[in-house]
């Protein structure tokens, strides 16, 4: 079958295996615990499905998810925007990875020398080991996106092990702006996406607190929002642009050899170079290759690319829409879903 919700390929194996995983998401969405989401898988040989199911919105009003509806992907910004731009910088010698971060940004902690922040360097942000805090209402302490940025910069951050950090990819967004002298909304955000997106296209997510209204084609991140864009989430695609994406990456013709290299390259048990790496309980399952990436967003969404297999899957949900203080279950769902896909 074929239509608005079902895009299939021809391939009988893997769309059995396609549609076993996506029986996962149909059970989840009808019991109420997440409104809807799209499952997209694609293959080196040639073999593509996407699927759709449940609802985009349900509050104040229902719409059905279909597989062109978008999603804010949240976290996915850093590995699908982020990453890949600060590798080719490297790259193309315009900055060296193992240098800190002070080389773009000589004003951060300007006040004192010896700060550990000055010493934090682009692999290190990349990989997430630095000492930066896990997380820091950032959007409480004002709304005037540049004074924002400046306070970023100038706060002496609490230390603490080095642990998955927003303010690690935020850090990097700042580099980048110094460097092409624009905002990241004002940057290219790549093929088949965007900064936003059309409200009745979209995937709604939170009944924001303090903004009042159901977010729906606006960045639902706070410090992004708060910052008018940043480099640690507020991309927003299709089942479709990711699936492109993460092919580009299996073939080769989405960044360079040794880019990709670097996304596959372990800097710690769970890290690569912006990517997670597979470990016990990761979001991918269990039974992917130890030459798989990926990485999840907080609204739903996630991606694995699985270079041994010559596969990757994308799966996106609406799972904080109205509100994030429930259990959806994502997790569980991510890791069937990704065991499912590994095994067949």
């Amino acid at each position: 079958m074929t239509g608005p919700n079902v895009r299939h390929s021809v391939d009988t194996a893997f769309t059995a295996r396609f549609e076993k995983a996506f029986s996962l998401l149909t059970s989840s969405c009808e019991s109420g615990r997440i409104p809807g989401g799209v499952l997209g898988l694609v293959d080196l040989s040639g073999n593509r499905a996407v699927r759709a199911t449940g609802y985009a919105q349900i509050v104040p009003v229902r719409r059905a998810m279909t597989i062109d509806t978008w999603f804010d992907l949240a976290s996915l910004t850093k590995v699908i925007f982020t990453t890949p731009r600060i590798l080719a910088l490297a790259e193309a010698g315009v900055i060296d990875l193992d240098a800190p971060l002070i080389t773009l940004l000589p004003d951060l902690r300007q006040y004192d020398n010896d700060a550990w922040e000055r010493k934090v360097t682009f692999r290190e942000c990349l990989g997430h080991q630095t000492p930066f805090p896990s997380v820091e209402p950032i959007y409480t302490y004002g709304r005037d996106p540049e004074l924002l940025r400046a306070f970023v910069l100038q706060r002496e951050w609490r230390k603490s092990g080095p642990v998955y950090s927003d303010i690690n990819f935020i850090l990097l967004g700042f580099a980048m702006e110094r460097l092409y002298g624009k905002t990241i909304r004002k940057m290219d955000p790549g093929e088949g996406f965007a900064f936003s997106a059309e409200p009745e296209m979209s995937a709604a997510s939170e009944d924001c607190t303090w903004r009042n209204r159901v977010l729906c084609g606006e960045v639902h991140d706070d410090n992004c929002s708060a910052l008018q864009g940043a480099a640690h989430a507020g991309l927003f695609g299709t089942a479709a642009s990711i699936l492109d994406f993460a092919l580009g990456l299996l073939d080769g013709s989405g960044a360079s050899r040794n880019a990709i290299a670097l996304m596959r390259q372990p800097l710690s048990a769970t890290r690569t170079h912006g990517w997670e790496r597979p470990y016990k309980g990761w979001s991918g399952g269990n039974f992917n290759s130890k030459d798989t990436i990926g990485h999840t967003g907080f609204t739903g969404t996630g991606l694995w690319i699985d270079f041994e297999a010559g596969r990757a899957w994308t799966l996106l949900t609406n799972r904080i829409h109205p509100t994030r203080h429930f259990d959806s279950g994502i997790l569980a769902l991510r890791q069937s879903v990704g065991d499912t896909i590994s095994l067949g």
